[in-house]
């Protein structure tokens, strides 16, 4: 399965470090990879882009890959594809072999397709722990400032509910009070599907920021991102592979693409250039994972898979980045590594697609 959609390359673009390690401690791996593909890897140029080098595929001579004619030629999807894990293996085993957090993010290769331009876009491995969405960040910091705070309210809940006429008066108080400025309902303003109310000014403010319920986030209308307008989304199965935890069932492999370019009126810095990039994402190709397969297709449609703004993996400024719609990019490794098994990861994307109102409805 490719890695990059359209033109082949024999380059692909490897963490120095990840490479240092294969040509030394992780020899037998790339003996192995040689002996199975009938493919030799070999340094080229170092010094590339993000602290990479260049490494060119080429098969073995006296191989099937040579006798097939293919020495002049691209490089199958599924050596590509092959090389790509191995890297992804030593970079886990170099994590493994490192004491501290710093060294463990210091080491996380970049692996990509060589464009012929000689200018890399990157497939970014996943990070060594859980990325956390801006949503679940901001939860994470509303909490009372000290304990008196859990103190008094603590005290409020037990006489809420221990006197139905306090619980009677506060929610009248409620129905009153309008939850986005927190004042008397001016105009008052209820929500059809999901009857939130709200003054009507307020309403009008925050759906032109999000058309959405400030409360429950149940979406109204159709909503539009501001992924680049020119990416694509290729779907590839692959019935021998199975994913860990989906046993019984092939995979599917979703490939995303995006061309540099330049960032429009919608984006955070408007004629600011961004780069190219290619994702790839793994899911069963079960009858859950083909549904889930059509809300994110769905989702791409509506440009909401990524954004353009700072990399949670990397640091990096106006990049193209995934937009709290989780992807599995690995197949092995658990929640840990962006891999699986995850039992419950199915039913946790669908519940993302949800509050950016993609359903199967």
């Amino acid at each position: 399965m490719s890695v990059c959609a359209g033109q082949g390359s024999d380059e692909v673009l490897v963490s120095q470090a990840v490479w240092d390690y294969l040509a030394a401690a992780g020899r037998p791996w790339l003996i192995d990879f040689q002996q199975k593909q009938g493919m030799s890897a070999g340094i080229i140029r170092r010094g590339e882009k993000g602290g990479c080098c260049a490494v060119r595929l080429q098969p073995v001579e006296g191989s099937r890959n040579s006798a097939a004619g293919m020495m002049d030629g691209p490089i199958s999807s599924e050596t590509r594809k092959a090389f790509i894990d191995l890297c992804r293996c030593a970079r886990k085993e170099m994590s493994k072999q490192e004491g501290g957090t710093k060294r463990k993010r210091a080491l996380l290769p970049w692996v990509g397709v060589l464009e012929p331009n000689a200018e890399g876009s990157m497939v970014q491995p996943p990070p060594l722990q859980p990325r956390r969405s801006q949503r679940q960040q901001q939860q994470r910091l509303r909490k009372p400032a000290d304990e008196k705070a859990c103190s008094m309210l603590h005290e409020v809940v037990q006489v809420t509910d221990g006197d139905p006429a306090v619980t009677a008066h506060g929610e009248g108080e409620d129905h009153k009070m309008c939850s986005i400025c927190m004042g008397d309902m001016v105009e008052k303003t209820t929500l059809e599907k999901c009857g939130h109310s709200f003054c009507r000014s307020c309403l009008d403010q925050a759906f032109k920021v999000k058309k959405a319920c400030p409360v429950c986030r149940f979406v109204y209308g159709q909503l539009i991102g501001n992924q680049p307008a020119n990416g694509t989304m290729i779907v590839e199965r692959d019935p021998d592979l199975e994913l860990p935890g989906h046993e019984g069932y092939g995979c599917i492999c979703i490939i995303y693409s995006f061309p540099p370019g330049l960032q429009s009126p919608e984006h955070p810095n408007p004629g600011v250039r961004y780069p190219g990039t290619n994702r790839v994402a793994y899911l069963p190709d079960s009858p859950e994972g083909n549904r889930v397969l059509g809300l994110l297709r769905r989702a791409f449609e509506q440009r909401l898979i990524f954004t353009i703004g700072t990399s949670m993996t990397t640091g990096m400024q106006n990049v193209i980045t995934w937009n709290d719609i989780h992807h599995k990019t690995s197949i092995w490794g658990g929640p840990r590594c962006f891999g699986y098994p995850d039992p419950t990861y199915l039913v946790r994307v669908t519940e993302e697609l949800r509050e950016k109102g993609i359903t199967a409805e």
